[in-house]
């Protein structure tokens, strides 16, 4: 081969290598930068909104929450390797409302150009909406950030993971869309469910009485009047006189049972209702999903069932109503999230 005609050759050699090289290097970077096969990756905090934006995502997103399951939410603080899954994100979805500070600022610290944060409280409800009660007192100025226990609230929080799921994913805007209207008309029917459930407790009973404030837009919903949270503002033990307090009032209000949580054990729940003369149900959830990942049940409308049927019965009412509700998945195909253990 002439001279000339190798030197061509070689330079072509060089060029086409050059220009594989580059190819891989993009490819690479648009790995990192989605998750699997160019899926957005999204990151969220507590397990019911990782439910609600599982749903809505269905399987076109990679989806990873990060406070485990019967995890105290409010003093959570997320370990310095969840700052490499944060700046991996092309959404980061918290409630806001103060519940997750240490989270939103290492999302806030570590998020990559382009990556959107929605905290969903903020813009779910606005500031004269706000709720201040037993154990998030107006005078701290933070708001009860429980938005989700009541179904139309987290209806508006599913339609705004939808809306910004569409924005960073047009091509798979009607996707979401379908997941979307799925998912309403399930929540609708649980709504409709809870309150002929609520309907059945003779309304000398409808009090509720929790160790967590975790009910404040759940109760006056469907007419449970909020009579009392045992857990102070600070998040420690009742004193003495504030559960001398919480006893006199079960025994003036007559409520015949009283709600603690599996996620915040109080073992002086049981102490306040057995001198108060009410029955201790230990088993009411606020971000603590029913099962495990992959149960029909391990949803957010699975927890929901889960705490209709628990107040209502101890209540003295039935819960007939809440029988052959779907809470599963309402997408087809294998789920792609992940909740941490």
């Amino acid at each position: 081969m002439p001279r000339g005609l190798r030197g061509m050759n070689t330079a072509a050699s060089l060029l086409a290598a050059i220009l594989a090289l580059t190819t891989a290097a993009a490819c690479s970077g648009t790995e990192e930068m989605s998750g699997t096969d160019g899926a957005l990756k999204v990151v969220t905090t507590v397990s019911p909104i990782t439910s609600l934006v599982e749903n809505v995502g269905g399987n076109r997103i990679d989806l990873e929450g990060i406070i485990p399951e019967g995890t105290n939410s409010h003093t959570f603080s997320p370990a310095p390797s969840v700052a490499r899954v944060m700046s991996e994100a092309d959404l980061i979805v918290l409630n806001g409302l103060f519940l997750e500070e240490p989270s939103l600022d290492m999302a806030r610290a570590n998020k990559k150009d382009g990556a959107v944060i929605l905290a969903l409280g903020d813009r779910a409800i606005s500031r004269d909406q706000w709720v201040f009660d037993f154990s998030f007192r107006e005078s701290g100025g933070r708001p009860n950030p429980h938005l989700w226990t009541s179904p139309v609230l987290a209806l508006r929080y599913a339609e705004l993971i939808r809306d910004e799921l569409a924005a960073l994913d047009g091509a798979n805007s009607g996707y979401y869309n379908e997941n979307y209207a799925k998912l309403k008309t399930r929540i609708e029917d649980l709504d409709s469910r809870i309150a002929d459930a609520v309907r059945t407790i003779p309304p000398e009973n409808r009090k509720l009485l929790t160790y967590h404030d975790s009910f404040p837009f759940f109760g006056p919903r469907y007419g449970l009047e909020i009579i009392g949270a045992v857990q102070p503002s600070d998040f420690t033990e009742p004193s003495a006189r504030e559960v001398a307090r919480l006893i006199d009032q079960i025994r003036e209000t007559k409520v015949p049972a009283i709600f603690g949580s599996e996620v915040f054990p109080s073992p002086v729940m049981e102490q306040i209702a057995r001198e108060g003369g009410a029955l201790f149900v230990d088993q009411l959830r606020d971000d603590d999903l029913p099962g495990s990942h992959g149960d029909n049940h391990h949803s957010y409308m699975g927890m929901m069932l889960s705490n209709v049927d628990v107040m209502v019965t101890a209540l003295g009412g039935r819960a007939d109503a809440m029988h052959g509700f779907d809470p599963g998945l309402v997408f087809e195909g294998e789920s792609r999230a992940k909740y941490p253990e």
